[in-house]
């Protein structure tokens, strides 16, 4: 049981119908995550602003996906882990690509550059090093590429820590936590 109200679009301030309405639009349906986030308007504004900024940023859905899940299975997030495994199917990701992703791996050189520098902002508290950066730049980002992946390991905790503090229950396909390396 979630530890805040989920808001029922039906039933709340005209604000927060008009957002959630939105992200019905989005999704098809109102994911639990936006709805116990809606107890504050201010908060889903800030929420639902940095996924539309994102979603039209120059990281591509599917790595924005597979960051997502690195650092939602990093953070114990079941909620987060869930809902990306399932939107990064959707932008295209293979299930073995996510499921290596959910372990910070990727086949492919360039993704696991992201995934690993994703992972080290995460673990370091953001007090990453020259080399992280570098290493990362030398894997073929931009400096607006690797501001965006820091943007996405923002959001991302943001989310996990709304879903994991206030227990908000999955509505996406389950997906299993792995144990940390």
């Amino acid at each position: 049981m979630s530890r805040v109200p989920l808001i029922d679009p039906n039933h709340t301030t005209a604000e927060r119908q008009a957002l959630l309405a939105q992200i019905h639009g989005a999704f098809g349906a109102t994911p639990n995550m936006f709805k116990a986030v809606a107890n504050s308007p201010a908060a889903l504004r800030s929420m639902w602003g940095s996924f539309g900024a994102l979603g039209g940023g120059v990281i591509p859905a599917q790595l924005g996906e597979q960051i997502a899940v690195a650092i939602a299975n990093r953070n114990a997030c079941e909620y987060c882990l869930a809902a990306h495994t399932a939107l990064g199917r959707k932008a295209g990701a293979s299930a073995e690509e996510m499921s290596a992703a959910q372990g910070g791996e990727s086949t492919d050189p360039k993704t696991a550059a992201a995934l690993r520098f994703a992972l080290r902002v995460v673990e370091a508290r953001g007090q990453v090093n020259d080399t992280d950066v570098r290493a990362v730049r030398e894997a073929g980002f931009s400096d607006e590429e690797i501001v965006e992946i820091l943007a996405h390991v923002a959001l991302n905790l943001f989310t996990n820590y709304v879903n994991v503090a206030f227990a908000v229950p999955v509505d996406f396909p389950a997906v299993k936590l792995r144990a940390a390396a």
